[in-house]
């Protein structure tokens, strides 16, 4: 009997711990997507659930940019497979991030614009600058 409940034991937790999955969701919010520019992190938080994530722990308030445009990626990684296999689902959590772009300066525009320029030149042959 004590062999049998050493390996359901054993089992449960391997089970847990495996059929866990990691998952991820990207939401983009307002004109993320069109506009063009830089990608930074620009705020983190981890959202704790209970009971399988029936329950939340309090609410993660993460900062969004003032204009609204961002990505938010909720995910579900390594880290939190491993809380919740740990203490078997009781506790579960989701990492939260915020993505925002910064603008292009018209610097860095004129530039790019100038290359893209000196490439088209290259590939129909016209060496004179």
């Amino acid at each position: 009997m004590k062999q049998f409940k050493i390996k359901f034991l054993a089992f449960s937790i391997l089970s847990i711990t495996l059929l866990h999955s990691c998952m991820t969701t990207k939401t983009n919010v307002g004109t993320y997507k069109e506009i063009q520019g830089e990608e930074y992190t620009y705020a983190k938080g981890k959202q704790l659930w209970l009971f399988w994530g029936l329950i939340p722990l309090g609410r993660t308030d993460v900062n969004t940019p003032n204009d609204g445009n961002c990505q938010v990626i909720t995910r579900h990684n390594f880290g939190d497979v491993l809380i919740g296999g740990i203490t078997g689902g009781i506790l579960t959590s989701h990492t939260i991030k915020i993505k925002a772009k910064r603008p292009v300066t018209s610097t860095e525009n004129k530039e790019s614009k100038k290359k893209m320029n000196l490439l088209d030149k290259f590939k129909k042959g016209d060496s004179k600058q």
